[in-house]
């Protein structure tokens, strides 16, 4: 295959690009370096690519709809995983344009980029955060995901409207893969496990927020990988008796589908806490607040399609998970 990854230098991008190559595929990655986080881990996860004869890379902006056409031009990519956004709830809060620009505009260039030029298969980056205010667990895609409470979310959720539309206009198979609190080595620095053990590492106190009483489905970045490569032979087909009073809403009677991927079994904030300072060796400092803007209480996946789809489901301990970071963690900062 021939496949085009957004987002090739980030987290997810970055070890879904190296498991691809290794099994041979040519990977076209394109990523704009941005500095929403420090850019010299998006340079070293791309030193690892380029030693791939079979990967290349272009730095390129998802809004410059020119750059994008090119490259599929170019390269005529038989697949495209798109997993360029800008990430981040707090931070939708605070810079909401960049969101429109990298979520909004950059994913309805991909989608006509693909109408353009067509593609086996659009799988895309979604997130649980477009279960928002939802009361009911686990999270199935069969429930309605109209409740957002922050902007990503809603980019998220848009995304999934947008990526429907294509699929029910054009024939253009999409999958939508809602991530569940993807964490591991080579993380995003933003991210709680990476700040914490910063801070834990320098002696600082740690944020607490709602005082611990949070729960989260980390999902161990291998398990997302596994997940994603076994779901790009799985192309959605239209279901032309699709009705919406019996039929799962995570189908269509478009060729379009949506997938949770998430460790089906939510961790409490504490026990994540306690699992990380286990890693370390250091008992952390604590400073406890309340609940940030955008935040949610509790995510927690059901993950039955994915096993019956294509029997696989995340299994990765946050345990195991964390002791596998914190090592990198430690070797990459050279840290004693």
């Amino acid at each position: 295959m021939r496949i085009l990854i957004t987002g090739a230098a980030g987290f997810i991008g970055f070890h879904l690009s190296k498991e691809l190559l290794e099994e041979s595929h040519e990977i076209i990655g394109i990523d704009n370096l941005n500095d929403y986080y420090d850019p010299s881990l998006k340079e070293s996860r791309l030193d690892i690519l380029n030693k791939y004869k079979n990967f290349k890379f272009h730095k390129v902006d998802l809004k410059d709809k020119d750059a994008v056409d090119e490259i599929f031009k170019t390269y005529k990519p038989t697949h495209v995983i798109n997993l360029a956004a800008q990430a981040g709830v707090r931070y939708s809060i605070e810079n909401p344009y960049a969101y429109v620009d990298s979520n909004l505009i950059g994913f309805v260039n991909i989608l006509e980029a693909c109408r353009n030029y067509p593609v086996e298969h659009l799988l895309y980056a979604s997130s649980s955060s477009v279960y928002g205010g939802n009361k009911v667990a686990p999270f199935s895609t069969n429930h309605n995901v109209d409740h957002p409470v922050s902007l990503y979310a809603a980019t998220k959720k848009s995304n999934e409207l947008m990526a429907h539309t294509y699929s029910h206009l054009y024939g253009i198979p999409t999958t939508g893969l809602r991530f569940f609190t993807v964490y591991g080595p080579y993380g995003r620095p933003d991210m709680a496990y990476f700040s914490f053990t910063k801070d834990i590492l320098a002696g600082k106190a740690i944020k607490v927020f709602n005082h611990g009483k949070m729960e989260r489905d980390f999902t161990y970045i291998d398990d997302i990988v596994e997940g994603i490569v076994k779901l790009i032979d799985k192309v959605p087909t239209a279901n032309k008796e699709w009705d919406e009073s019996k039929d799962d809403l995570s189908t269509s009677f478009a060729p379009y589908k949506i997938y949770n991927i998430g460790n089906n079994n939510p961790v409490q904030l504490m026990r994540f806490i306690n699992a990380l300072e286990s890693a370390l060796g250091i008992e952390a400092e604590k400073n406890y607040m309340e609940m940030q803007p955008g935040d949610v209480l509790r995510t927690y996946a059901d993950v039955s399609d994915l096993e019956k789809d294509i029997n696989f489901k995340p299994s990765t301990s946050i345990e195991e998970g964390l002791t596998k970071f914190v090592e990198w963690y430690k070797d990459y900062y050279e840290v004693k």
